[in-house]
């Protein structure tokens, strides 16, 4: 465990040439910068839910120095490897695997499940190859010779969307339906390339496109590019159709809720009585003058004045319609004119016609 970086990992093997792995999470470096920054915030796992200051942490989590990062590895080196005093070499420290997030906070689990749910649905099926090399800043060539790809998993955290393209990838997850993560992972950094300095083997340089250097000084660059990645790719997902409000809306309009200590029952919007009473609600002159208790009972024969009074109630505790200030008349909310023309449309136009033709 190290006091800056938390919980970190350092594989010595005990054969030549020594070759160490170190691993270390950014999110536990961060920690630390908000804590000696006196900056409040709330953690599940390796994710951020709260920071009292969103601004101060992206500058702190973007000061990452490859030179501090280096004189630690060198610290780390020698005190795990002693054999370095043997040969009174010092290590070439390169990236081997780079992951790079970008974090979206919401405030209310209960949006960001839906949300996530819709989002991958359509990913999934609507990502192509074209839009993964995209995300990465790449073009489909007909040299192309690296597998390429998208991929839902689901594990016991929760399920992923992954697009690869080789050793490259970029996924989103979400994290306790609190964070909505977009990750660009890559196991080799030269596959992106930038505007950098060349040197050739007759000795003269230049400034052209080349490969990334494998190098950890290269992390400020590599940090850029992913980040690029993962901008592109919420572009795309920003682009989806969002259907989430609809599925909480259904969800709260035929789930049972609390109002004053009663317990009111959801919407059946199959109910032969219930559908009668939405379709008076939807006749044209209650539009413009509103809806009173006897106006609708020309139209509801089949129910009583008082039971008339406790649907207009109920459907007024559930948002489909409102009170005039001062008087008795109801009119429509936009939420009750959709539900409404949506369950008769559902009606007419599918259930009805596919069992008509269904034989018993």
């Amino acid at each position: 465990m190290d006091e800056t970086l938390g919980l970190i990992y350092l594989r010595v093997p005990t054969w030549s040439p020594f070759r160490l792995q170190f691993y270390c999470n950014g999110h536990s470096r961060l920690a630390h910068s908000l804590t000696t920054a006196g900056i409040d915030y709330a953690m599940a796992d390796n994710a951020f839910i709260r920071i009292a200051d969103w601004e101060r942490a992206q500058q702190l989590a973007d000061a990452f120095s490859p030179d501090t990062l280096h004189a630690l590895l060198d610290r780390y080196a020698e005190q795990c490897c002693p054999i370095l005093e043997v040969f009174g070499q010092s290590y070439h420290w390169s990236l081997m695997q780079v992951e790079y997030s970008t974090d979206l906070v919401f405030r209310s689990d209960t949006i960001l499940k839906s949300l996530y749910e819709e989002l991958s649905r359509q990913a999934i099926f609507s990502v192509k190859a074209d839009q993964v090399a995209n995300f990465l800043g790449k073009k489909i060539t007909p040299q192309l010779a690296q597998e390429l790809g998208s991929r839902f998993t689901t594990r016991i955290e929760g399920t992923c969307i992954k697009h690869h393209f080789g050793k490259v990838s970029v996924k989103m997850y979400d994290k306790f339906n609190r964070v909505l993560r977009l990750e660009t992972t890559t196991n080799n950094v030269s596959f992106f390339k930038h505007h950098r300095k060349v040197e050739h083997r007759d000795g003269h340089d230049s400034r052209e496109i080349a490969p990334l250097r494998k190098t950890i000084y290269s992390l400020i660059d590599l940090r850029e590019i992913l980040l690029g990645c993962n901008r592109r790719y919420l572009e795309y997902l920003s682009a989806l159709d969002d259907f989430s409000a609809g599925n909480r809306n259904l969800h709260r309009l035929t789930s049972p809720q609390i109002v004053n200590g009663h317990s009111l029952k959801g919407f059946n919007f199959f109910d032969a009585t219930q559908q009668a009473l939405l379709r008076a609600l939807q006749r044209p002159e209650f539009n413009i003058r509103g809806i009173r208790r006897a106006d609708l009972a020309p139209f509801l024969r089949q129910i009583s004045p008082a039971s008339i009074t406790r649907y207009l109630w109920r459907l007024r505790q559930f948002g489909l319609i409102k009170k005039v200030v001062h008087g008795y008349r109801y009119y429509l909310t936009r939420l009750g004119r959709s539900t409404i023309a949506a369950a008769c449309r559902i009606t007419e136009e599918s259930i009805v016609p596919a069992l008509a033709h269904a034989t018993p």
